[in-house]
This record gives structure tokens, C-alpha cells and sequence, in this order.
């Protein structure tokens, strides 16, 4: 994979996670304003995941970076977006991609002791297309 630099988000936390993954997956948006993408086709998405903290976990990690992975890759990897029940009352558009990942990551961040935060997701659709998904402030809480 060609290392990418993605826009970093100012924090005040100790630590910072980044964590670069990828999955291929199907969709379709059933819109007529869609153009191509009505028909189904597919990507191999690649995924960017910040996560800062101030603590660490019992063995010194923020999270594990093999967590991070089974979260999204197991979910969405091979599979048509638009089957996932996050997506059955919306179009499964690559700016709500990277929403429902941070929702899954933070759910998952919300369990562990140390409280990591999940700062900004990045997907990138195609080499040229991405999108960033930053939480409110209040969505951090």
C-alpha cells in the first residue's frame, strides 16, 4: 500500500493512534442523482482511524491495533454496504461509511477502562476520492 498522509486534527490528548486498513466491499445508491453509482459495483475502501487518549491500558496500549482492524474489517469486508443494518433507511454514500465506522470504533472505545477517544475516520473510496469524518465536540463527551 502507498503510505498516505491524511490531515491530522488538533487534541489535547497524550497520546495518538493512527491506524490504516482497507476492505473491499459492494454498494449501490438507488437515486436517480446517483449517476453510475446506481449500479452496484464495488471498492476496495481504505480506511485511515485516529484515536487519542490520555491513558493507557494495563499492558501500555491505547487500544490494540488488531481491535481496530476486527471492528471494521470483519464487519464490512467482502459485503454489499447496503445488506448492513446501519444502512437500511440510507444511502450507503461513502461520507456515511466513515460516520457508522467511528460509530462502531467509539462504541467498542466506550467499554474499555482507559476511555480512548475515536478523532477522525478516513475513507478513501477511490485513489483520488476520500472522505474525513470528524465527531462533535459533544459526540466526544
Amino acid at each position: 500500500m502507498m503510505q498516505q498522509f491524511y490531515p491530522s486534527i488538533p487534541h489535547p490528548y497524550r497520546f495518538e493512534l493512527n491506524k490504516d486498513m482497507n476492505f473491499s466491499a459492494a454498494h449501490f445508491i438507488p437515486s436517480e442523482e446517483a449517476g453510475k453509482c446506481q449500479a452496484v459495483h464495488g471498492h476496495t475502501y481504505h480506511v485511515n482511524v485516529t484515536i487519542g487518549g490520555n491513558e493507557l491500558d494495563p499492558i501500555g496500549f491505547l487500544i490494540d491495533f488488531k481491535l481496530l482492524k476486527d471492528i471494521v474489517h470483519k464487519k464490512y469486508d467482502h459485503s454489499v454496504l447496503n445488506d448492513h443494518p446501519e444502512f437500511k433507511d440510507k444511502f450507503p454514500t461513502t461520507e456515511l461509511l466513515a460516520e457508522q465506522i467511528w460509530i462502531s470504533i467509539q462504541d467498542v472505545l466506550n467499554t474499555r477502562g482507559n476511555k480512548p477517544k475515536c478523532l477522525q475516520v478516513i475513507v478513501r473510496e477511490t485513489p483520488t476520492s476520500y472522505v474525513v469524518y470528524r465527531p462533535r465536540q459533544e459526540d466526544l463527551a
